[in-house]
């Protein structure tokens, strides 16, 4: 990651001022806005625009907008130079927690001489093929491989490999697009890749799946944080529990996070920032990682990182990106996990309050997306959910099974709608 540390021009603040992407609404961002000891200019790039619900819209008006086109970078980074003459308060730091903004975004940094990923690193930490040769190249074990155009394509490589296989778009996240293909008579099934984006299929890996979490400061693991999915993430489009547990701190984890994170950010040259990676703990105790990348998580990860230990990693995350080290004081020691509740098309005409759930055993704090009249469409998607319900344990397994009680009790009723 290149790094730029540029002393404030004249008649800047000196408080930190960072750019950054504002692709969605998230609690990260949330968090940014109510800080006192930094500035806030946001960067929006045209393509997300219109993901902005307009109660977020008028949240932030107050704060300095740049809107880039996606196209045509050099020409809109002088534009936003000129435009950064205006200000009162200049960026000299950049963040960005937006996944599919990577492409855009790193090189506009650059190119307006902020901090940045170069584009190897975004190829590293964006497009599954790069990042999977990357994992190889730095001696970590990941699935079999191959770039396809086809269904033909699929059937070929799962000939080779063996049957299940996964197809998924190499710039997907979120499991959009994605398919998990157990053999012949379900690949017919499956939609010919869409030829206007490029594709991959890998050998499925059947294990234990993991996420693992840094904090990075000075090209260094600060600290770092694993949680469990109770199921592999693919498993959940076929309406399986959606979860993510961190364990606590005083639990004794599977594998060494530390180390396996450290590994990672060195080989991908990361300075600073929240590193995250996806991994399979297989039955023979080899690990294989899935898939990495080099911004906040999305769902509730960090939060649920924060309320097992007892901090602000938002904060501690936004600082990293502000050329600072965080210093972590912990005053939790507990699991917590962010269970997404199911959801389903249609109007809803029932849903569980919020009350209700907070009276089951473990629940934290609710979060419900939908209420009663509301139509669904949810999405083919990991994130798909009506809401979601934070939830501890003294250990990642308490966590799981109140859970399940949760899902137990949970009620979301709807009528079908007319077109």
């Amino acid at each position: 990651m290149t790094t730029h540390m540029t002393t404030p021009a004249p008649g800047t603040s000196t408080l930190p001022v960072v750019l950054l992407v504002d692709g969605r609404p998230s609690s990260f961002v949330r968090n940014a806005l109510s800080r006192d000891d930094v500035h806030i200019v946001l960067l929006r790039f045209a393509s997300a625009v219109k993901d902005l619900p307009e109660e977020y819209l008028e949240l932030t008006a107050h704060l300095p907008v740049f809107l880039a086109q996606d196209e045509n970078l050099a020409e809109e980074a002088e534009r936003y130079l000129e435009w950064t003459g205006t200000l009162e308060h200049v960026p000299t730091y950049f963040c960005n927690p937006q996944e599919p903004l990577q492409e855009v975004a790193q090189p506009f940094a650059g190119l307006v001489g902020l901090p940045h990923l170069t584009r190897e690193q975004v190829a590293w930490v964006r497009h599954k093929t790069a990042m999977k040769d990357r994992f190889a190249e730095i001696g970590l074990r990941c699935a079999a491989y191959r770039e396809v155009g086809s269904l033909d394509d699929v059937a070929r490589f799962a000939d080779e490999q063996g049957w299940p296989v996964v197809l998924k778009p190499i710039d997907s996240f979120a499991c959009i697009g994605t398919y998990r293909i157990e053999g012949p008579d379900e690949l017919a099934k499956v939609p010919e890749p869409d030829p206007g984006r490029r594709w991959m299929v890998e050998e499925y890996i059947q294990g234990t799946e993991y996420q693992l979490c840094a904090l990075v400061s000075g090209g260094k693991v600060v600290d770092s944080y694993l949680s469990l999915n109770p199921v592999p993430i693919l498993e959940v489009l076929d309406g399986a529990i959606n979860a993510n547990i961190t364990f606590a701190p005083g639990e004794e984890l599977p594998l060494d996070v530390r180390s396996v994170t450290q590994d990672l950010v060195d080989g991908f040259g990361l300075d600073h920032g929240y590193f995250h990676a996806e991994c399979f703990l297989m039955r023979d105790g080899t690990l294989c990682v899935g898939e990495a990348a080099a911004r906040i998580t999305g769902c509730e990860v960090p939060a649920n990182h924060g309320l097992s230990r007892g901090f602000d990693i938002h904060r501690a995350t936004l600082d990293t990106y502000l050329g600072r080290t965080p210093v972590l004081e912990y005053s939790q020691d507990r699991a917590v996990g962010d269970l997404l509740l199911p959801v389903k098309p249609g109007r809803v005409v029932h849903i569980s309050t919020e009350e209700e759930l907070l009276r089951l055993p473990g629940v934290l704090a609710v979060h419900l997306k939908l209420a009663v009249g509301d139509v669904s469409e949810p999405p083919r998607a990991s994130h798909a959910s009506s809401g979601y319900v934070h939830v501890t344990g003294r250990t990642a397994a308490e966590a799981e099974q109140r859970m399940r009680g949760v899902l137990e009790h949970f009620v979301l009723k709807t009528e079908p709608v007319e077109p």
